[in-house]
């Protein structure tokens, strides 16, 4: 059991889902015989090494060794813990996730924290009817009751312990508002409310549960105009994203995500009828948040203010956005008129105006050329040559494909100056798929296991190659009795149940591992290693009783056995 969730949960949810299925939402794959494969999500590439068997329910990618089963890809991929990826694939088949072991919960549990937050959230809502003068900037700002309810939007009143009375009844209860930042302490340490007099609006983590707020002044003088939550356990600005949640839920299928700079601009495009908005919270935009973007929708557009900042913020959104254009990904970006923000844009134009301006944002290559060239004079040589050394280390943050070529001819055909780019050397093996290793008896048995669980079924007890003394035999029974207890279990499910255990990065490296021939030429060379492994037991034990025997202590049982393994003349294995 993980995280108290049972092990035969894991084994009926990877029985459910099929591997294809989750990574081909998130990566497009190709078929190759019995196989998918694709260029690896966790690391660039030109040339496909990355490949996913449904027979094994298992990925693995031979150029930077990623590996596991579908729990283990959305771990990877979307950053998620296990519980969480657990959650997410659950959802995607209907099932509901049990959980054992009553309040014994580990110490990395955060249902509390959650359900706090939450209830934060359901207090604010219910303040927001109460408070004439936000009720008035919500209808001032035109934000309908249907919209208000799908971002529960609420309101923090005036005073210093509002949430602290609602929320913080005991002790344990104060140390989850400070632990979510919900409080803060003046120098004297007494505590009080940190969101006061503002507009709320609950920021979702991406399965919808609350981990933040964002409050926002009615009138600009009353402070700083937003306030954030600090980071938090659950809260990291610098991956989240504002109404990312609200995105999911409207777009089953998302070809577009537009990234605006506020709140109210992200609301005010959801409810005109383009619910494909995010924003940022209070920061740049990082690495980790154009990650989050792409792998959303393969087109990006990033949408700012035409003024000095706002090119500083897209520029910035720009140079984390190049390591992440993979082949298949597009940015582009939107420069509004001065004084315009979408909230204002929408309610002039109208959802088909603002929808003609999205059509018509920048490529990013274009936005590329012409920020680097703008204060250069690309009609003499000094200014060509300075236009290749800006653009030359930025390009070679592309990833390897046919962007990053496309890019430096472009930067060619510009400045006449070659883009001499050096790739990081790629861990890409020279070929795709490797040649097969020789492995131990023991090893290779465990190979054609997982490659095969079901041919557990036919091995009989008592295991006579537990006999043998070397490392892997007692591994190599307890996966036989396993897959012998739950007849039909896949390769993912038999490893996953080691998942906490020492052996698990050995055993996932042997399902990684090709295991050549046909399902039933693989079974009888699983079935031959275990003939020869108990050969290589009777010949390790008769060498060791022939080796007692020269110093005269020999029992007259072990006399008797010797005899009779002298006279059965087993001859060793070809190999061992």
């Amino acid at each position: 059991m993980r995280g108290r969730i049972p092990d035969s949960f894991i084994d009926e949810l990877l029985a459910r889902v099929d591997i294809v299925d989750v990574i081909e939402r998130r990566v497009p794959l190709k078929k190759a015989g019995r196989e998918w494969t694709a260029c690896c999500p966790f690391h660039n590439e030109r040339s496909p090494s990355f490949y996913v068997s449904p027979a094994k329910q298992f990925y693995h990618c031979f150029g930077c060794g990623a590996h596991g089963s579908a729990v283990k890809f959305l771990m990877d991929y979307e950053r998620l813990e296990f519980p969480d990826a657990v959650e997410e694939l659950a959802q995607s088949v209907g099932l509901t996730v049990p959980r054992e072991g009553g309040d014994d919960r580990p110490r990395e549990d955060k249902t509390d924290l959650y359900a706090l937050l939450d209830a934060a959230a359901g207090w604010y809502e219910k303040e927001l009817p109460r408070s004439p003068e936000a009720q008035a900037y919500c209808k001032k700002r035109g934000l309908d009751a249907e919209t208000i309810k799908r971002f529960r939007i609420g309101w923090a009143p005036a005073g210093f312990d509002g949430v602290i009375k609602a929320l913080g009844g005991s002790d344990r209860r104060m140390k989850l508002l400070n632990e979510a930042g919900m409080v803060a302490s003046n120098e004297r340490g007494s505590r009080y409310d940190r969101f006061r007099e503002r507009l709320m609006f609950p920021i979702l983590d991406r399965r919808g549960r609350v981990i933040a707020f964002g409050g926002r002044v009615l009138q600009s003088e009353q402070g700083p105009k937003y306030l954030n939550s600090p980071e938090t356990p659950l809260f990291h600005k610098g991956r989240e994203l504002f109404a990312l949640w609200q995105v999911k839920q409207a777009n089953p299928s998302l070809a577009r995500i537009v990234v605006v700079e506020g709140y109210m601009d992200v609301i005010a495009m959801h409810q005109a009828g383009l619910p494909i908005a995010v924003a940022t919270l209070g920061t740049a935009t990082t690495p980790e948040h154009t990650e989050v973007l792409f792998r959303a929708a393969p087109d990006v557009v990033f949408c700012f203010d035409g003024d000095r900042a706002g090119r500083a913020a897209a520029w910035k959104a720009l140079e984390s956005a190049l390591p992440r254009l993979r082949d298949g990904r597009q940015a582009y970006f939107l420069f509004l008129p001065d004084g315009e923000d979408p909230d204002t844009l929408i309610r002039k134009e109208g959802k088909d105006g603002f929808e003609k301006r999205l059509k018509a944002a920048t490529p990013l290559s274009e936005y590329f050329f012409g920020e680097l060239a703008h204060d250069v004079d690309t009609a003499s040589l000094d200014g060509r040559a300075r236009l290749a050394e800006r653009a030359r280390p930025l390009i070679a943050r592309l990833p390897d494909g046919a962007f990053r070529d496309l890019m430096a001819q472009e930067l060619e055909k510009r400045t006449g100056a070659r883009a001499s780019l050096e790739s990081a050397p790629s861990p890409r093996t020279s070929i795709n798929r490797p040649t097969v290793v020789q492995r131990s008896l023991v090893r290779s048995a465990i190979a054609l296991l997982l490659a095969q669980p079901g041919a557990a079924e036919q091995v009989e007890r008592p295991y006579g190659f537990l006999r043998l003394d070397k490392p892997g035999v007692e591994l190599l029974a307890e996966l036989i009795d396993m897959a012998r207890s739950r007849p039909g279990i896949n390769s993912a499910m038999l490893v996953e149940h080691f998942a906490e255990r020492a052996e698990y990065p050995a055993l996932q490296k042997l399902m990684a591992a090709m295991v050549v021939g046909e399902p039933e030429a693989q079974r009888a060379e699983f079935f031959d290693a275990l003939k020869r492994m108990e050969q290589q037991a009777v010949i390790q034990r008769r060498d060791w009783l022939t080796a007692k025997s020269r110093d005269g202590a020999l029992d007259s049982a072990e006399k008797a056995e010797l005899r009779e393994l002298l006279a059965a003349r087993v001859v060793p294995p070809a190999s061992a």
